[in-house]
This record gives structure tokens, C-alpha cells and sequence, in this order.
């Protein structure tokens, strides 16, 4: 059985003040904060565009027998791209150290394992689907896993700082862009490849952040809710006065 037990506290008048109304939902302690996110479909564009691009490179004669770049014989390759394509995975974090980042560190790090779950599945899903040769001759070329992982972590960053801080927003894109570089360099991708795995990265971050955000405010809403359904109290101003709304449920 549910009773409603309404009280009002008659106040002297605040004509003097704002006539603004204030509602009970306003004063509902929030236990779990719930997160802003407004999705445009825009953001879609450019990772989109990438994929594209890298997919004609590789799929248009004429285009493919290059690749966007010829291939070389022999170089003598730079291991530094295996570290960083994993350790841009922490970039974001290393930010929150130093600026001031939109979301907590533990929806960052849950952000993270959705992208990467997306990302895996679109990077090893193009390998295997095209199974396309490497400028060494190894196999599974397109797209290029090293470079999806390290725009993942770089764009992830951007999401989180490009309203606080330019500088930490674009600085894991020059850290991504090297590791793209170092790809081509070491003769392991076509040009197209990393352009590809660029567009794959970003666009896992987008998805992750579109999934991750309803759910996530959903579960928060609830819990806020069954904290606060017993008992609910505001103030009620409006032209003429104001006064206390109490509503006790049990």
C-alpha cells in the first residue's frame, strides 16, 4: 500500500525573489551522476570517410596494384610501433593527470573495453574477410590492427579533453600518427591500410560512446531512484509564495 503524505509549510512571500518553479525531481540525491551525452550523427563522417578511402585503395584496379605506396624490398624496422599500440591504450588516463577530463576514470576505462571490443571485431573481421598480402608478403594486411589500436586510444582522449584542454585533446593523434607512420615504414602496411585502421579506430570510440551512454544513465536513473523512493522533499516557489512539497512513499 502506498500513502502519500502531503505537507505544506506556508513561507512568507518571496515575490521579491525569481518565480522560477522548482520541482521534486531537482532535489532527488543523485548517487550515480548521470552523464551528458548528445550523439550527432556527423562524428560518423570522417571515420567513416577513412575506411572508405583506404577500402577503395585496396579494392580498385589500378589503385591496389600500389596500394598507395610501392612496396620496398628491405628496411630495417623500428620496434617502438608494438609498445605503442597497447600503451596508447593508457594515454587518456596519463591526461586525467594533467587536465581536466569529462568523465570518470572508471567510465573511461569501461569506454575503453567497449571500443576495443568493437575495434577487434571490425579489424579482424576486414583481415580475414580480404585477407589481403602485406607489402613483406605476410598475410592479413587490411586493415592495419596496430594503428586501429592506436587511434582508438588517441581519439578516446579526444572525447575526453577537447572541451577542457587543444592540447592534450589532439596530442594522441601525433602519437598515433607516428605509429601509422612506423607501419608503413617497416614495409608491414600499405598506405591504405593505415588509413583504414585510423577510420576503424575512431569509429569504435563513436560507437562505444553511443552504446556505452544509455545504458550506462539508464542503470544510474534506476539505482537514484530506489535511493530516493521513500521519501522526497523540495521547495515550491511560484508567484505568490512559496512552501515545502514532502512526499513519503512506503
Amino acid at each position: 500500500m502506498r500513502l502519500l503524505i502531503s505537507l505544506l509549510l506556508s513561507l512568507i512571500s518571496l515575490n521579491a525573489f525569481s518565480t522560477e518553479t522548482v520541482t521534486a525531481q531537482d532535489s532527488v540525491r543523485e548517487r550515480i551522476r548521470v552523464a551528458e551525452y548528445d550523439f550527432h550523427a556527423k562524428q560518423l563522417i570522417l571515420p567513416a570517410s577513412m575506411i572508405a578511402v583506404g577500402f577503395a585503395a585496396n579494392s580498385i584496379d589500378g589503385m591496389k596494384d600500389f596500394h598507395l605506396v610501392n612496396r620496398r624490398e628491405s628496411v630495417k624496422q623500428i620496434r617502438i610501433d608494438d609498445y605503442m599500440e597497447w600503451g596508447m591504450f593508457g594515454w587518456v588516463f596519463v591526461c586525467d593527470l594533467i587536465g581536466k577530463e569529462k568523465n570518470h576514470w572508471a567510465d573511461q576505462a569501461l569506454l575503453l573495453v567497449v571500443s576495443e571490443i568493437f575495434n577487434a571485431g571490425l579489424v579482424h573481421g576486414g583481415k580475414n574477410l580480404l585477407k589481403e598480402t602485406r607489402p613483406d608478403g605476410g598475410p592479413l594486411s587490411f586493415p592495419s590492427g596496430h594503428t586501429a589500436n592506436a587511434f582508438l586510444g588517441a581519439h578516446l582522449t579526444y572525447k575526453e579533453f577537447h572541451e577542457s584542454s587543444a592540447l592534450l585533446a589532439y596530442s594522441g593523434y601525433a602519437l598515433a600518427s607516428f605509429v601509422a607512420a612506423s607501419r608503413v615504414y617497416n614495409n608491414r602496411h600499405w598506405v591504405c591500410d593505415v588509413i583504414a585502421g585510423a577510420g576503424v579506430g575512431i569509429l569504435s570510440v563513436e560507437l562505444a560512446y553511443l552504446v556505452y551512454f544509455p545504458i550506462r544513465n539508464a542503470i544510474a536513473r534506476g539505482v537514484n531512484m530506489r535511493d530516493n523512493k521513500n521519501l522526497v522533499m523540495a521547495p515550491m516557489v511560484n508567484q505568490y509564495g512559496g512552501g515545502v512539497y514532502l512526499s513519503l512513499n512506503f
